[in-house]
């Protein structure tokens, strides 16, 4: 460790901001006043003592010097560089500052004592080390300055003081890292002091030239690729010239093309926006060709474009009825639509609240009536683009909205797609099978699709894709779709319903004849003189060859009479013209498929026995003709309960439930023998065990067959019934009367039930077919036994055992009314 020694008298020569440890010879400016006092006042007191002139080195940092101080010794006085006067003084060893005392000259004197630093000898382990480890640092440094002259005399220093306070030259250090190396007393700790502050130095210069490095690299890969850029814009000029192509094209320049094209305000902002990035980008960058892609989208959207509506609302009525029989519900919509549309238009109310006169319509029905042709059909009235998006089976919700722009092939979603293909602000959007859209983990397309369909919001529509609002207020939507109850409820709650709930028998026999089969015979290669085929023989193929609510079953079978009357001519078989009968369609295309019950033999009826009734439902594919079958177990199975079988769902089931507690508890008084119903099971099925079945409209059914069953009576085959059942026999009102009584009338039953309080309903079936059947409306199971019970004597053969029950005197009676 170091002591301190020798007490000093020195003249105070203060260096401002400026450090100057022993061993290191500085020159010193004479024209400063401080620096010139004290260094004559050296000279004045060392003409009393022999010696050089002595100074003490004082740091003033701010006005406050340090406590430590050099002893320097005046080597000479002359003139500098620069010609001023000027000494050079030599750093002799450290001086602890003391009291000031008095002097000659006008410099400061102050007492001090100097340091002893001397190390023993041989350094140990550790200094020698730290030694070795300043000396290797600090030869890395000034080789890289290229100061090799230096290196040696580095390496010549064995002194640990003297090497320690070599770092004194070191211009790195800050005046404050000086100071503190000039106060530490300690030899050993200021060399580690040092060579701390040393390795710091070369840490941060390697850090810096690495970031030096490869900002020189980056700079030079930049110049190296703008150079071949000019390279290869020289070459493709050079090619252009050659083949006499224009020297720019300008959908090259996409600030030239936005700024041409006429886009809303707020959409102009965003490309000038996404040109600004892409002119800044570089070429190579993936984020050029995302915002050229999305620049591309945006030009080719038609923003500005609208086709003028067709006014004519004669006219546009005459072309839905000329493309589409029938369907009256949504011609008539379609016409109010225009209608309105014509009287805002002519007041100047085309924009309300941001708002154009747009409308979504959901048609509802069964396969095949028309709804996804209609679509086009209303496009062509009224006079405007038509876009059909398929929507089955979509399970995206990005394919509704589109996808967010940093996705590898990112799209725009299919509304977009839409617009964009229409090239129209207002087409007819067809929004094929919507209640066919499935949601799995990519989110709900249905959810997407409640902005889109919202007139309330749909003005002001964000694709996330475009990220720009899009005005969707003037597009009509028609949407298509089998099944109401599919529709989420908030989607369905944003269009208005238009049912389609089926074609009657004439209204196929005019589409087969005006449509269907000249379509048919062009795609079958015929003419219209060489083939023509009998209203009888359409009305045969509608009414027992098919048997459906729409028309493709019956275009097919069109289809397969022209394919095969054209095979017949080829082989010689046939000649032409011919006109098909309906006597000749068992001859070309087999049997029919649907005869209806009143036409088949009375032993082959499937109410030939008792237990046996029919009812009305309505199914995806429209409405249809439902069978319930109802046994009893033989007492000595001991199987006592109710069965049922079919496929029910759990509705279908309390009403099974409901049906059989009222005859247990009002058999009594239908005289019927009940009794046996305590120990014998019941069993109620419906036949086409494999589609599922649910509702409460076969209450009246089940209570029917039931009761056929116990009094041994058929139920009548040309009577079918649709209606809720309670416990206390009242019959409840259902849905989808107009579709059953459809179905009743294609499946040839002349007598329908109905409950009383749907008898309001009526006024929606055709009028034709209303003819051909006699509807009851009953508000009581006990009419409903009236009607549809045939009279005891044609009860069923004696080998069925429920006929051994006999009827019950009163069930006898009002069968004998009814057959009356």
């Amino acid at each position: 460790m170091a002591s301190t020694s020798t007490p000093l008298t020195l003249p105070v020569l203060p260096l401002d901001g400026e450090v100057v440890l022993p061993g290191m010879v500085v020159p010193l400016d004479l024209s400063d006043s401080e620096v010139r006092a004290a260094v004559e006042a050296a000279q004045a007191a060392a003409r009393s003592t022999p010696g050089k002139p002595r100074v003490l080195l004082v740091p003033r940092i701010d006005g406050t010097y340090a406590n430590t101080g050099v002893l320097g010794t005046v080597e000479q006085v002359g003139r500098l560089a620069d010609g001023d006067p000027g000494a050079l003084i030599r750093g002799r060893g450290r001086v602890r500052i003391g009291a000031g005392t008095t002097g000659p000259g006008a410099a400061l004197w102050v007492e001090g004592t100097s340091v002893d630093e001397t190390v023993p000898e041989p350094l140990p382990g550790q200094v020698a080390e730290l030694v070795k480890e300043y000396k290797a640092l600090a030869t890395a440094w000034l080789r890289k300055r290229g100061a090799w002259q230096v290196v040696d005399r580095v390496q010549a220093i064995d002194d640990v003081s003297a090497l320690a306070d070599n770092s004194g030259y070191s211009p790195f250090l800050t005046t404050d890292q000086k100071v503190e190396l000039l106060e530490t007393a300690d030899p050993v700790a200021r060399l580690k002091l040092a060579t701390q502050q040393l390795r710091d130095h070369l840490a941060e210069q390697d850090v810096a030239e690495s970031i030096a490095k490869d900002v020189q690299e980056g700079v030079d890969k930049q110049q190296r690729e703008f150079l071949l850029r000019r390279q290869l814009e020289a070459v493709r000029k050079e090619l252009r010239e050659l083949n006499g192509e224009q020297e720019g094209e300008e959908s090259d320049d996409y600030r030239a093309r936005v700024e041409a094209a006429d886009l809303p305000e707020k959409v102009r902002e965003a490309a000038l926006k996404e040109v600004d990035k892409l002119e800044r980008s570089s070429d190579q960058s993936p984020e050029g060709s995302w915002i050229r892609t999305w620049l591309d989208t945006v030009l080719e959207m038609p923003w500005n474009e609208r086709t003028e509506d067709a006014y004519d609302i004669r006219g546009a009525k005459e072309v839905l009825d000329a493309e589409h029989s029938g369907l009256e519900d949504v011609k008539e919509r379609i016409t109010e639509y225009l209608a309105v549309r014509k009287r805002r238009n002519d007041r100047g109310l085309g924009v309300i609240g941001g708002r154009r006169g747009g409308a979504v319509l959901a048609l509802v029905g069964p396969p095949g009536v028309g709804k996804t042709s209609l679509g086009e059909s209303v496009a062509h009235a009224m006079g405007r683009k038509f876009v059909r998006v398929a929507l089955g089976g979509v399970r995206d919700e990005a394919e509704i909205r589109g996808h967010r722009r940093t996705y590898v092939g990112a799209l725009p979603g299919r509304v977009v797609r839409a617009i964009k293909e229409a090239g129209s602000m207002n087409p007819v959007v067809l929004l094929d099978e919507i209640d066919k859209v499935g949601s799995d983990f990519r989110g709900d397309p249905a959810a997407a699709l409640l902005e889109v369909l919202d007139p309330a919001q749909n003005h002001t529509f964000r694709d996330h894709y475009l990220e720009v609002e899009l005005d969707l207020s003037d597009v009509v939507f028609l949407a298509t779709a089998n099944v109401l109850e599919a529709i989420p409820e908030a989607l369905a709650d944003r269009m208005e319903i238009v049912r389609l709930d089926g074609y009657t028998e004439d209204e196929k026999v005019v589409i087969a004849r005006d449509h269907l089969l000249p379509r048919q015979l062009e795609r079958a290669g015929l003419g219209t003189d060489e083939v023509i085929i009998d209203e009888s023989a359409l009305r045969k193929l509608a009414g027992e060859y098919t048997r459906e609510a729409g028309v493709r079953t019956l275009e097919r079978s069109v289809a397969r009479l022209l394919r095969k009357i054209a095979a017949q001519h080829e082989l010689g078989e046939r000649k032409l013209p011919f006109t098909v009968r309906d006597e000749d369609l068992r001859d070309l295309i087999g049997r029919p498929h649907h005869v209806p019950e009143s036409a088949q033999d009375p032993a082959e009826r499937r109410t030939s026995v008792p237990g046996v009734a029919t009812g009305l439902a309505v199914t995806g594919a429209g409405g249809d003709v439902l069978y319930v079958e109802a046994s009893l177990a033989d007492p000595e199975t001991g199987a006592a309960g109710l069965t049922l079988t079919g496929q029910l769902g759990e509705v279908m089931k309390e009403s099974a439930q409901i049906a059989l507690s009222f005859l247990r508890s009002h058999g009594a008084e239908l005289e019927l023998p009940v009794g046996d119903l305590k120990d014998r099971g019941v069993h109620i099925h419906f036949p086409a065990g494999a589609v599922p079945k649910d509702g409460p409209s076969a209450g009246i059914t089940m209570t029917t067959a039931l009761a056929s069953l116990l009094s041994g009576r058929l139920v009548r085959t040309d009577v079918a019934m649709t209606g809720e059942v309670s416990l206390t026999g009242r019959v409840l009102p259902i849905g989808g009367v107009k579709q059953k009584l459809l179905a009743a009338h294609r499946a040839g039953v002349t007598t329908v039930i109905i409950p009383k309080r749907n008898e309001p309903d009526l006024d929606d079936v055709p009028a034709e077919v209303l003819d051909t059947l006699d509807v009851h409306a009953v508000t009581d199971v006990r009419q409903v036994l009236e009607l549809a019970l045939a009279p005891a004597t044609s009860a069923a053969a004696p080998e069925v055992p429920v006929a051994a029950m006999g009827a019950s005197p009163r069930l006898r009676a009002l069968g004998e009314d009814v057959a009356g």
